[in-house]
């Protein structure tokens, strides 16, 4: 199936536009639409994070609308971009829920960007669904009722890396670049915690400042410790700046990205043709032939927008679209948000195609899973078993 461009930009125009009588009614829902919110970076160093995420997220809404909506209703998503900043995600989100009167919210691209908006969403009663960020405030179920979380922790990404480079490579001087806020913190914290329990200290430690690519001074900084492996906790841009620069001064450390940093913008920033570059990611591969959803996923972009590229972020955001309606179909014909939310309370599994989600029990995350990839020739980043030096050479 194919589709023309005027067709498509109508349907890019039916995202962003939808029935005021929706906004007044406040519940995001008619007999006809049901309407997600998200307030994520579009612009800005964090932008390709937001474009990939909603790329996805439309990707299983058109789907679903091609075969008919969700129990009769069609489902739409409205965009705001925040530029990756607390405060404007916290006036975002105030008008997705007062003004635009969103069923849900989906898709928050952040940290530091979630825990400003969360709160805001769990006062108005509204689903924070699927945030693009593994901190572990978000996981605190019994804090923030309306949270859902799809993605594993960075706590659990972190131990994944520091397994991998204590076990495949032998290396136990682990060091750490973060950006200098809630979200980089929170991943020198579950780094230290990772490590002390495992009878080690940090070696070496520095930081950068948010939506900045100032990173030069901080790397220089890191060399002095000569840490044998780096955790980069930040966005891709400041990331593929600070490999780069330690690439040219001979600073040459295992570099191990966190999901956040997006495979796809790092290459496109930092290029493809540099050994000991790792990245632990939350999904699977999206190229996958035996795994049912990354199937539909390349399906449904496809026939969306010919031509676009695939990645694990738009991939992440495809299953968050698909998780949300699962949900959103469960409760009927007459769904509500206190429905939507308790079918994440729900212990028995969600099978999304061979990807099975698993919450309840105080549980609001659905997925634990970590996978390994390393920077490829071939395409972005390529799924790997370990970061043996045998797997590693090109």
């Amino acid at each position: 199936m194919r589709f023309s461009t005027s067709w498509l930009l109508c349907l890019g125009l039916a995202v962003l536009h939808f029935p005021t009588d929706l906004s007044a009614q406040g519940s995001g829902i008619d007999d006809s639409t049901v309407v997600f919110g998200q307030s994520a970076a579009f612009f800005g160093p964090a932008a390709e994070l937001g474009k990939e995420l909603r790329l996805g997220l439309e990707a299983a809404f058109f789907e679903a609308n091609a075969n008919g909506g969700i129990n009769g209703r069609r489902v739409r998503l409205v965009s705001i971009d925040d530029g990756y900043e607390p405060g404007r995600a916290i006036a975002n989100t105030r008008e997705l829920i007062e003004k635009k009167g969103v069923f849900a919210l989906i898709g928050a691209v952040g940290t530091p960007t979630s825990r400003s908006a969360a709160p805001i969403a769990a006062e108005f009663g509204i689903p924070f669904v699927a945030p693009f960020t593994g901190a572990d405030f978000l996981r605190n179920a019994d804090k923030l009722p309306n949270v859902v979380n799809l993605r594993a922790s960075y706590q659990q990404e972190i131990n994944e890396m520091v397994e991998r480079l204590i076990t495949d490579r032998g290396i136990t001087k682990i060091g750490i670049l973060y950006q200098n806020d809630s979200f980089g913190r929170s991943g020198l914290q579950g780094l230290v915690s990772s490590l002390n329990s495992r009878g080690l200290e940090l070696a070496a430690s520095s930081t950068y400042s948010r939506n900045t690519t100032a990173v030069k001074t901080a790397v220089i900084d890191l060399r002095l410790d000569d840490p044998g492996g780096v955790v980069i906790v930040g966005a891709y841009k400041p990331a593929a700046a600070a490999i780069k620069w330690a690439n040219e001064i001979g600073f040459n450390p295992v570099f191990f990205n966190i999901s956040f940093v997006g495979s796809r913008a790092l290459v496109r920033e930092l290029g493809n043709d540099m050994e000991d570059v790792f990245m632990t990611q939350v999904m699977p591969d999206y190229l996958a032939e035996d795994i049912e959803i990354a199937v539909r996923y390349r399906q449904a972009l496809t026939q969306m927008w010919p031509g676009a590229a695939m990645g694990f972020s738009s991939f992440e955001g495809y299953v968050a679209g698909r998780m949300a309606l699962e949900a959103l179909e469960g409760c009927g014909e007459n769904p509500d948000r206190e429905c939507f939310r308790r079918r994440f309370s729900d212990p028995e599994p969600m099978d999304l195609g061979g990807l099975i989600l698993q919450f309840g029990g105080g549980d609001n995350q659905g997925l634990d899973l970590v996978f390994l990839t390393r920077l490829g020739n071939k395409r972005d980043f390529e799924p790997i078993g370990s970061i043996g030096v045998q797997e590693g050479a090109r």
